[in-house]
């Protein structure tokens, strides 16, 4: 475990999926695909001193989608045996006789295949074991508890290291895959203060187990966003400038993108609806993918489906420039192919202004959100509302923590009303945005 040994190497996750071409051309399937997978990981929390949980992870699995014409079949297994894979291909196509015709069910096209993709320097091993990895988890609990005799209490300190492999092939004659990896330390501790408690965290995450932020600064950092947070009081009911901090405005942005994904679109259920070409963020708004960038959490060197994801905008100038694609989406709206089956991967929101501290300054008075709670959205018609905690913001300063209170409004309006983008920019996951200042909200509170 210590190298991160993968049970199953990329030729034999190649030799799977050309196992399930094979056996799928053989029962008659017009074309097929499948995609092949194998990892393993280690997670390790300790709570007060102690091992709470100790967990090795070691998976695999294949899936499988046949098509007789226009009919589909789909089926998995977590057996990479000969067998097994021929029983799920064989499912797969009984599964398919049995289907109603789909004009859009296919593959992708073959030219969008990415037959020569990069390799984005993604697999980076942590040769850490549990005994090491137990330490350290200490290590960051104690960094955190040793902050203040007002930390009382843990959830605990966290280290997880995983590694996986992932393979894709169809009938087009492509198969690619490639190795990955994704670590991370975490801690999340309560602070207690004139009978109230508060609970909060910190983690930090990347491929590179020597980019991670030190045990002592994660918990640290976990202790200090607790101890603000004690003493929260709620405010009254009113209309304020709210900023979402950069790890909450990430959820912001993610709203923006299932609005306009495919599958959304075409089921007609996203406010977002026949806005191509249209201003939907204020001019100064600029929102790109980079899938390409070495060593990101959310480089990819081609989507789910095998086709050619490339940089392109999203948004230019505030205008909607592209939708979230992918090929059977493109097929029911009419459109061409975004090579974005899989999702968004490293979409850029580019900076307008300074950190987050210029950004509280700038705001001078209103509500500095911190956490959401919650799901309150509501995608069809953008109207969104959802718990939240924070702080107050007066005279362009933190004033007072703030809690037991719902922010409410329309993205759509939302988009529209941002001010700013903060420069402190959160790389942690595939947005990448800083905090992000709104005009106004409607606070709920007292």
């Amino acid at each position: 475990m210590s190298e991160q040994s993968l049970p199953h190497s990329l030729d034999d996750l190649k030799q799977a999926v050309q196992q399930v071409l094979e056996r799928a051309a053989d029962q008659g399937a017009t074309s097929a695909e499948a995609a092949v997978s194998s990892d393993v990981g280690l997670s390790v929390t300790a709570r007060l001193g102690e091992v709470e949980t100790l967990e090795y992870h070691k998976d695999q699995g294949v899936g499988v989608t046949v098509y007789f014409g226009q009919c589909k079949g789909s089926a998995s297994t977590s057996d990479l045996r000969t067998e097994a894979i021929n029983e799920a291909v064989e499912a797969a196509c009984r599964i398919a006789r049995y289907t109603a015709k789909d004009p859009c069910s296919g593959l992708a096209e073959a030219e969008l295949m990415a037959y020569d993709y990069p390799d984005l320097d993604l697999d980076h091993p942590w040769g850490i074991d549990a005994e090491q990895a137990i330490e350290l988890a200490r290590e960051i609990e104690a960094a955190a508890m040793d902050v203040d005799q007002r930390i009382t209490n843990s959830d605990g300190g966290s280290v997880n290291a995983y590694r996986g492999g992932w393979v894709y092939g169809n009938s087009h004659g492509f198969v690619g895959g490639y190795v990955s990896t994704r670590h991370s330390l975490s801690c999340t501790v309560v602070g207690e203060q004139d009978g109230g408690m508060q609970r909060d965290y910190w983690y930090s995450a990347s491929r590179k187990p020597e980019e991670l932020e030190g045990a002592e600064s994660v918990g640290q950092r976990a202790a200090e966003r607790t101890l603000r947070r004690l003493g929260g009081r709620r405010i009254g009911t009113q209309q304020a400038a709210v900023l979402f901090s950069a790890d909450v405005a990430r959820s912001l942005v993610g709203h923006f993108v299932g609005a306009i994904r495919g599958s959304a679109l075409y089921r007609k259920a996203s406010f977002l609806l026949d806005q191509l070409g249209e201003p939907v963020f204020p001019e100064f708004m600029h929102l790109h993918e980079a899938p390409h960038l070495p060593g990101a959490l959310g480089s990819a060197p081609f989507d789910s489906e095998g086709v050619r994801n490339m940089a392109k905008d999203l948004v230019k100038d505030g205008v909607l420039k592209t939708y979230v694609l992918d090929s059977y989406s493109a097929c029911k709206l009419g459109l061409a192919n975004t090579g974005n089956a899989g999702g968004v991967r490293n979409l850029i929101v580019e900076p307008t202004a300074g950190d987050l501290d210029s950004l509280v300054r700038d705001m001078g008075t209103g509500l500095l959100v911190t956490e959401l709670i919650g799901h309150g959205i509501n995608m069809v018609t953008g109207d969104y509302s959802r718990g939240a905690s924070g702080f107050w913001v007066e005279n362009g300063e933190l004033a007072y923590p703030v809690e037991e209170i719902t922010i409410a409004g329309n993205l759509r309006d939302m988009f529209q009303g941002i001010q700013a983008v903060g420069s402190d920019v959160d790389l942690r996951g595939s947005i990448r945005t800083g905090s992000i200042l709104l005009d106004r909200m409607m606070i709920a509170g007292e």
